[in-house]
């Protein structure tokens, strides 16, 4: 690169008078490109380049849509000097995840009198810092914030209520059981809610809910359109959500066309209201997304609600009992047109729990999947987590001979999700069957032994022993993907935070026997995904030496995300220099996750990923993890982008608690938005220490959940 730009300066000196330099393009043209730019760097360095370019970057149309959400490098002092330049452009101002900045920066956000949608989710917003926001805000008409503990809406004053009651869009995380501000918002069209409120406080008292129900002033939702919730884990939650649905029972909206409500575990708390809102969904013909906890929905409800509908988002999460259903109404004409569909959740959607005799009506049966592909021809997203395929080399009812081969029909898919026995070609490893023709000589057989692969990368796949021939087809037909997640059935987490409510969902026989005919061929028939951003590779136990690995990065240039948990050996790290090469090769990475019982996070490790100069979002999960100060130390030092650093290892709470004071004194003065957390993985007060990493971050570190085949405004926990 560094070769490159000395080539393109010497060329720019020999060109000639005559020659178009940047200065001589267009304005129309030179704005195009200036959206490109972070505001952050259009105000403060593009600008000061000319007079033309200092003109163009104050443009009206590069100013009125502004995010900070990312603007990690941001301090105080620099979001209060943009925000007096924004004052009069700005409408749309987002400050969400900004946890970094104090209060009085927030009360500047009152300069910006035009703002019509503002969102200061995760910022330090307080009753009276909200309601002197809203006094000024008078065309708000869009509001995301967080409802901490201790919020009260009496100390709102009549000018935040009247805004309030203008509002047609919310957004409220609550922190705290309450309200909000929803009871002042009576024109709103949507509403979004997040509910993250533990069960028991830092003090070990437990929350209840009973105080809402002596309140006078309560939600009624009369124009609404759009309902979405997600939970956390917990009593308390579930309950909070009963609460703001009560009206439902009483009263549908009758332009409700979105109704989206996710509950984590494997008993969501019962609303006997849902048949009803199910069948009011279905009356207009509008339905535009659907998602309800498995025990709020039968076969016939779901029938009526999609029936004459055309929805663009669908999820079925752990709805074992809608099964039939779900097919019959996308594949019978159930669904009114089912190319309107854009994602589609199908996660635990089997009808049993593993089991080592599974019939072929409790798997995903290719030709089924091939007959979804051809009706619903412009899906995007599509979510099979939790589901299982055994494949056996016989064709399906079309002629298809492997679920990759269905799959591989979904032209327009951008994000996928599969259980890694679906990558199995069945040919490697021997599974068990039935078969008890020769009884008498089953005590001979001798059983196959499982050893390390020996793959290398660039060699032929027939010749390394497993067949990829299932996954190639996928990928043929599926070029374009740009996020993928291959989890394995039996996958938990160790980190503690989803981990009650996740390990009562996976299966209780632990990894699917097929899952171990995944390894390093298959991750290196990855590569023939130019496009592929984001990866989460979790649960694979054939994936041994992780060479597959290395040319899967070497040629997927573009990989933004990734995320690594369980591979191969928990008894020991068999691919650990496969991962050096792996990290020295992903140079546009942004984000790791690593999870591996046995991690040695030495200079070596940390050497490899200061080669991620891009590098902003590190967590390392480790139970019998090691790692070394020094090097650490170092690599903060080496990667200037690096605004979240967790480490949830072993070694001891002085050791821990020591590397992060080091790491806090030496680089927050100039990282703002710096967050580090090292801790060991099972000591009693991590729990209460998780609690209190902001919530931006710590969706990004808890679980290997799916975000794919999602509505943007809603992603599963």
């Amino acid at each position: 690169m560094h070769r490159q730009i000395q080539q393109a300066v010497s060329d720019e000196d020999t060109m000639s008078p005559s020659s178009v330099g940047m200065s001589d393009l267009s304005d129309e043209i030179l704005l195009c490109i200036l959206r490109y730019v972070p505001v952050c760097d259009l105000l403060m360095n593009v600008a000061n380049v000319c007079h033309k370019l200092r003109t163009l970057c104050h443009d009206k149309t590069l100013l009125t849509n502004v995010s900070l959400s990312e603007e990690y490098l941001a301090d105080d002092l620099l979001v209060r000097h943009m925000l007096k330049k924004l004052a009069s452009h700005v409408q749309s101002l987002s400050l969400n995840g900004c946890y970094w900045l104090s209060g009085s920066t927030m009360e500047l956000l009152a300069r910006c009198r035009g703002v019509t949608h503002l969102d200061v989710t995760g910022c330090r917003i307080t009753s009276l810092r909200l309601s002197r926001l809203l006094s000024s805000l008078s065309l708000l008409r869009s509001l995301a914030f967080d409802v901490m503990p201790g919020f009260n809406s009496a100390q709102l004053s009549s000018e935040a209520v009247d805004s309030l009651s203008r509002l047609l869009e919310l957004r409220q995380t609550l922190l705290s059981p309450s309200y909000g501000v929803v009871p002042c918002c009576a024109q709103l069209r949507k509403l979004m809610l997040q509910f993250d409120i533990p069960d028991v406080t830092r003090e070990g008292v437990g929350v209840c809910c009973q105080l809402m129900v002596g309140q006078s002033s309560v939600p009624h939702y009369q124009q609404l359109e759009e309902f979405t919730a997600r939970l956390a884990p917990g009593e308390v939650n579930q309950t909070l959500l009963l609460l703001y649905l009560a009206v439902f029972s009483v009263h549908v909206p009758k332009r409700l066309r979105v109704f989206l409500v996710s509950i984590p575990g494997p008993n969501p708390v019962h609303w006997p209201a849902a048949p009803s809102v199910a069948q009011s969904l279905s009356q207009r013909g509008d339905l535009e997304a659907l998602q309800l906890p498995r025990s709020w929905l039968d076969s016939l409800s779901l029938k009526r609600a999609l029936e004459g509908n055309s929805p663009k988002h669908l999820s079925f999460s752990r709805c074992p009992s809608l099964w039939p259903q779900v097919f019959q109404s996308l594949l019978d004409g159930g669904v009114r047109d089912s190319t309107q569909l854009i994602s589609l959740n199908l996660s635990g959607i089997n009808q049993i729990l593993y089991s080592e005799c599974r019939s072929a009506d409790d798997q995903l049966v290719p030709g089924t999947m091939a007959q979804l592909a051809v009706g619903c021809s412009n899906l995007k997203h599509l979510n099979l987590m939790h589901t299982h395929y055994h494949h056996e080399n016989s064709p399906g009812l079309s002629g298809e001979r492997h679920l990759c081969e269905s799959l591989a029909k979904f032209r327009h898919l951008r994000s996928l999700t599969l259980p890694v026995c679906a990558l199995s070609d069945g040919f490697t490893h021997q599974i068990p069957t039935n078969n008890t023709s020769s009884g008498l000589f089953m005590g001979l057989k001798k059983t196959p032994r499982v050893g390390l692969q020996n793959y290398r990368p660039d060699s032929d796949a027939s010749l390394s022993g497993d067949s990829t021939s299932g996954l190639s087809q996928l990928l043929i037909g599926c070029h374009s993907l740009q996020t993928l997640e291959l989890i394995g059935p039996g996958f938990v987490s160790v980190l503690p935070r989803l981990e009650p409510c996740s390990r009562a969902c996976v299966e209780p026989r632990g990894m699917c026997a097929w899952a171990r005919g995944v390894g390093d061929s298959h991750l290196a028939t990855l590569e023939a995904l130019p496009q592929l951003q984001r990866l989460t590779l979790a649960g694979l136990p054939g994936v041994l030496r992780g060479t597959g690995l290395v040319q899967l990065t070497r040629q997927c240039k573009d990989l933004r995300i990734l995320s690594l948990a369980n591979i191969g050996s928990l008894k020991t790290m068999n691919y650990d220099s496969a991962l050096l090469e792996t990290l020295r090769q992903c140079t546009q990475l942004q984000e790791l996750r690593l999870e591996q019982p046995y991690l040695n996070a030495n200079a070596s490790f940390f050497e490899a990923l200061s080669r991620c100069s891009r590098l902003q979002r590190l967590c390392l999960i480790s139970r019998s993890g090691t790692f070394d100060p020094d090097a650490t130390e170092s690599f903060m030092e080496r990667c200037c982008h690096v605004i979240m650093c967790h480490m949830f290892m072993g070694g001891t709470l002085v050791a821990c608690r020591k590397l992060r004071k080091t790491l806090l004194d030496r680089f927050s003065p100039e990282r703002s938005a710096l967050s580090v957390v090292i801790y060991p993985l099972h000591h009693e007060d991590l729990p209460s220490v998780i609690r209190d990493i902001p919530l931006t971050l710590l969706d990004r570190i808890t679980l290997f959940q799916s975000h794919v085949a999602q509505p943007p405004h809603l992603s599963p926990l």
